[in-house]
């Protein structure tokens, strides 16, 4: 679909239809791989700069708010957007297309496809790790040259990034973009060119107050219900919901927290739990998904298909709630002067972390040869110079990675 085709099917406000929100965001589940830093540079890609749904600036507020909150960070960014464009069934059909690919994929992984255990290959989808680097690198790039053009946001993002990378942990993501924010009040001035693209909340406050509402009921009210109501229905809601309600950085902070939830009360064996972790580190999507693969392989009842689809929407409500109910107000802020001015940090802020992550985890997991580094900026001239669409660079990086693995030597 071209901007000129994606432009006449939205209405005058903007808002685009849920088809057509699914249907995008159907194609980045399919093709989004390396992770949730990773995804918010091919989100970047898809809105900022080909359909211009919104400008970097609503961009980084968005992530700010995301990555500053708990949750599935990058699916947050996309619950956001389709709640923009689409309202609550927007953010519905953002979630469900972005989150299907991955979790049929963990889903069946579960039930022991045979095909698998060579699809999933750490050689052969070693190029999929790889063209995570060139996307992470032209967000961060991108978003840089917006987002921080001069000497002291610069500075605020190096700063960022030092101290993420020295401490790579959620409290040290949190303490960045905090301090960001309040070097931005106190020394940074907001921009005010008039290019702010506004970014519609798609639902008023008072459902925005119930949906966050909900969410401190559930968060509060569930290992209430689990010790009242002794069934392994109800403690995987409360375990699941728990899990994503308490994470703060995304997927690869939640996978060992699972881990103590499953493994010791016997759910799920730790071999069979390390299988699935590998699994999930091969398939594109959100990394939440996950729980689709422990929900299908448990040993008590629900498993399988009822199993699964219990701990998605469990561990994944959160996420939904927690955008839901905080875009509104959100939106009402980032208009106000001095909010403007903290985010002016906040968002120097939020490029400093995506590059501490462009080097650890993304660089280091990924970059381990010349060869490797040959298809890293290969990718990256292909979707900055070239223009090409994300999802044929991932599929032509993936296919060097796999001639590369099959060449002794060069891996």
């Amino acid at each position: 679909m071209t901007n000129e085709t994606a432009g006449a099917a939205a209405d005058a406000s903007g808002r685009r239809s849920v088809v057509e929100i699914f249907l995008i965001f159907l194609r980045l589940g399919l093709t989004s791989f390396g992770g949730p830093i990773a995804h918010l540079g091919y989100f970047r890609d898809e809105f900022v700069v080909r359909r211009r749904w919104l400008d970097d600036r609503a961009y980084a507020d968005l992530v700010a708010l995301c990555q500053f909150t708990p949750g599935a960070a990058s699916s947050k960014v996309g619950i956001g957007i389709g709640l923009s464009k689409g309202g609550l069934p927007g953010a519905l059909a953002a979630w469900l297309a972005f989150t299907l690919p991955s979790a049929l994929a963990l889903i069946l992984f579960a039930f022991g496809v045979s095909t698998y255990s060579e699809v999933l290959s750490a050689d052969n989808l070693h190029g999929l790790k790889v063209v995570a680097v060139a996307v992470v690198a032209l967000a961060v790039w991108g978003m840089a040259t917006k987002l921080c053009p001069d000497a002291p946001r610069a500075t605020v993002a190096i700063a960022a990034a030092l101290v993420f990378t020295a401490s790579p942990t959620s409290l040290a993501q949190i303490a960045a973009i905090a301090g960001g924010g309040v070097i931005g009040l106190a020394l940074l001035k907001s921009p005010d060119d008039g290019d702010h693209t506004p970014m519609a909340a798609g639902i008023g406050r008072a459902g925005g107050a119930v949906a966050l509402t909900l969410f401190f009921l559930l968060l509060a009210g569930l290992p209430a219900l689990a010790a009242f109501f002794p069934g392994h229905a109800l403690a995987m809601v409360d375990s699941f919901y728990r899990s994503g309600s308490l994470v703060f950085g995304g997927g690869h902070v939640v996978l060992p927290l699972l881990q103590s939830e499953v493994v010791p009360p016997g759910w799920v064996s730790n071999d069979t739990f390390l299988a699935g972790y590998g699994a999930a580190q091969a398939v594109p999507g959100p990394l939440f998904t996950f729980a689709g693969y422990l929900g299908a392989i448990m040993t008590p009842e629900p498993r399988g298909w009822p199993g699964a689809l219990i701990c998605l929407v469990a561990i994944f409500l959160p996420s939904f709630l927690l955008t839901v109910g905080a875009l509104p107000f959100w939106e009402q802020l980032r208009r106000v002067r001095a909010i403007r001015s903290a985010l002016t940090g906040v968002n120097a802020a939020v490029v400093g972390l995506l590059l501490a992550a462009l080097y650890d985890p993304v660089w280091t997991s990924a970059i381990r040869s010349a060869a490797d580094f040959g298809l890293a900026i290969t990718a990256f001239a292909l979707l900055a110079f070239w223009k090409l669409p994300p999802w044929l660079v991932v599929v032509l990086t993936a296919l060097g990675g796999w001639a590369v693995a099959a060449v002794p030597g060069m891996l």
